[in-house]
């Protein structure tokens, strides 16, 4: 992670206070001490990162918008449930959506080289396993707050994403919308009536958010995450790997990874059933994307986040149109006309 000059400035100084009394309390009664100030190394308008020297390595903070506050106990979960895929905190409030944890090594996007489709590869596989073990604990992430996206639900959210008016849509992307609605539900019906297990969905799976070293592979920032059909992941992997590696997002290279994350899967269901999921779960999923936008520059606006910002959030107009530009994403480009030829 690198600092921003100005993030230690930008927080309200009271609750940097606050905050740092806390990790300095979590620390101590783990017999940690503190080597140097605690520093904010990161503030975006819906989390807030960071970092302090202890006598036990580099550990790191993270505070959340309210509405994602979930993250905090999901990373408590995770760390119960495939203790070695997830960095394990070292302290949890869930109720203020913050957490403490050491720091992770190395981030595979971090690694010297030219990225390596195999390493993409090995990435999905190790996701997929990881929310196979996952995928029978979905009523306890649900408890935790976690949004619950499963395809049934998934017709509802897009409606109530059309009737909300701070998702703004160009007047023939919602006509557009609308009219798509009657197939984008036989999409999650087709997809909810797969028999796969809904489970945890990262919804920001790439190669930023994992760490590698000797241990293998292990997932960090679950804000975004959900619980849905777990195929929904692909579409921000391999968005990413496309442009990552340099390759046509049509091309062999990505339905190999696609392959790659679909191996553990297949004691459930043929590889041609699969794949027709994953081509459902990539539209539907869309929307689960809008979805985790409305919800974080939702929780952006609540009055006791704004007080630790210092101020309203500064939120970029490329995450201000995140929703409506999802949700354009849905809307199938018109078929090409074939050119008269006299």
């Amino acid at each position: 992670m690198t600092a921003e000059t100005s993030a230690e400035d930008r927080l309200d100084a009271g609750w940097r206070a606050e905050s740092d009394a806390w990790i300095t309390d979590r620390l101590t009664e783990r017999g940690i001490a503190a080597t140097a100030p605690v520093q904010s190394v990161r503030v975006r308008a819906w989390s807030i990162v960071r970092r302090v020297e202890t006598s036990a390595g580099r550990m790191w903070f993270k505070a959340n918008v309210p509405t994602n506050a979930f993250e905090a106990g999901v990373v408590e979960a995770l760390a119960e449930l495939v203790p070695e895929l997830v960095v394990a905190p070292l302290a949890v409030d869930r109720g203020r959506g913050w957490f403490l944890g050491p720091d992770g090594g190395t981030i595979l996007r971090e690694l010297t080289g030219r990225p390596d489709p195999a390493r993409w590869a090995e990435l999905l596989r190790t996701y997929a396993g990881l929310q196979r073990a996952v995928a029978p604990h979905a009523d306890r992430l649900v408890g935790l707050g976690v949004p619950d996206l499963r395809p049934a639900r998934m017709p509802a959210a897009l409606a109530g994403l059309l009737a909300d008016p701070t998702v703004r849509l160009a007047e023939p992307h919602r006509a557009a919308l609308v009219a798509l609605l009657p197939e984008y539900d036989s999409w999650c019906a087709d997809l909810d009536a797969d028999g796969l297990p809904a489970s945890i969905q990262h919804d920001d799976l790439h190669d930023g958010n994992v760490f590698v070293g000797a241990a293998g592979m292990r997932f960090f920032d679950w804000g975004d995450a959900c619980l849905a059909h777990p195929f929904g992941s692909l579409l921000v992997a391999l968005n990413v790997a496309a442009d990552q590696l340099g390759v046509d997002p049509a091309g062999p290279e990505l339905s190999r990874l696609r392959d790659a994350y679909l191996e553990p899967w297949t004691d459930l269901r043929d590889r041609a059933d699969l794949r027709h999921s994953v081509r459902l779960a990539l539209r539907v999923a869309k929307v689960g994307r809008a979805v985790s936008w409305q919800r974080a520059l939702r929780g952006a606006t609540a009055p006791d986040w704004q007080r630790a910002l210092g101020g309203p959030a500064l939120i970029a107009p490329e995450h201000t149109t995140a929703p409506a530009a999802w949700l354009a994403a849905l809307i199938p480009e018109p078929a090409p006309v074939r050119a008269r030829v006299d």
